[in-house]
């Protein structure tokens, strides 16, 4: 299996990895990693669980060398992945090139999940471009159904198997987020709405934790529903044409916390580049992908929809994991 480049013409290189088994997984991530370890090269791997213990043992004593997460939880959120994983480790290292592997979409990934996993990898192509960094995306091919293999031929320029590497015949990042920006489901039958106005904030915030303790949360995740809540309502209230409307509901995995307003989103990246230091506005959706376990988007000139999941019960596992 060849391994996918480290640099080309753009220094910004985005290949997809189809691996087949574990013997694949490893021809095509193995060499990727020392190879960048033999080139003084900083290298991250965020990748599910089991595929970290898997490497970590091909990798031997040279494993301490990497920067190793659990993409299920830190990705988790595939909002939260451009913003807290991939870029929090390319800013650390910006003097040099930069090699990570992330595999946000694995067996698993719910139906509800996958919209905003596929427009992540397409953002990425825009969110990095001019920067010295590689990012290789393993897909199991075994695993995944065809229509998500297919995307992910769209959304990656380099295509990498056990045939070798060439260049994908079908990239188009920017049809994707397209095609993904999908209306969501209306909130169902018994979903608490409250409007957004700057004088009744305190009553949303209120009627917020009651529903987030009644679903379970507690601690913690209740003051980040709060937040989420918060940084929601100033967002239709600064963006959004002074107004909106919160719902908030649960059902038997998560507490959803969602927004409507007028305004309209034109920037496909809001939310998932840090905000710069001297920034003073503009963080409220990136705070809020930290937050949440699922963040979908809906945004046309008529309106936007921000929907925030967080997960309760037997899914729940706390605060949002550091990165």
């Amino acid at each position: 299996m060849a391994v996918a480049p480290a640099t080309s013409h753009e220094p910004f290189v985005h290949p997809a990895l189809f691996y087949a088994g574990s013997a694949e997984y490893l021809a095509g991530t193995v060499p990727f990693v020392t190879d960048g370890l033999d080139a003084g090269e900083p290298v991250a791997v965020a990748v599910p669980g089991p595929q970290l213990d898997l490497l970590r043992a091909a990798l031997g004593e040279r494993a301490g060398r990497v920067r190793f997460l659990d993409m299920t939880r830190a990705g988790r959120n595939p909002g939260r992945i451009i913003p807290w994983v991939l870029r929090a480790f390319a800013d650390q290292h910006s003097s040099g090139h930069v090699r990570i592997i992330g595999e946000p979409i694995w067996p698993g990934r719910s139906e509800t999940e996958y919209p905003a996993c596929v427009q992540h990898e397409a953002l990425i192509n825009h969110a990095f471009t001019g920067r010295h960094v590689t990012i290789l995306c393993p897909y199991d091919t075994v695993g995944l159904d065809p229509l998500v293999l297919a995307d992910a031929e769209a959304t990656h320029p380099v295509l990498v198997d056990s045939r070798g590497q060439r260049p994908s015949e079908r990239y188009a990042p920017d049809h994707v987020v397209r095609t993904y920006n999908r209306p969501l489901s209306p909130p169902p039958p018994g979903a608490t709405a409250l409007a957004v106005r700057t004088e009744e904030l305190g009553l949303l915030r209120r009627v917020a934790a009651e529903r987030a303790r009644t679903a379970g949360l507690s601690g913690e995740r209740v003051e980040d529903v709060l937040l989420t809540v918060t940084e929601l309502a100033a967002n239709s209230i600064v963006h959004g044409g002074g107004s909106g409307t919160v719902h908030l509901w649960a059902d038997a995995d998560h507490l959803v916390v969602q927004s409507s307003d007028s305004g309209h989103i034109t920037d496909p990246l809001a939310g998932r580049l840090p905000a710069a230091q001297q920034q003073t506005g503009g963080r409220g959706l990136v705070l809020v992908n930290h937050l949440a376990d699922l963040v979908r988007v809906h945004s046309t000139a008529v309106g936007t929809v921000v929907r925030a999941h967080f997960a309760v019960g037997r899914g729940a596992d706390g605060a949002p994991p550091p990165v």
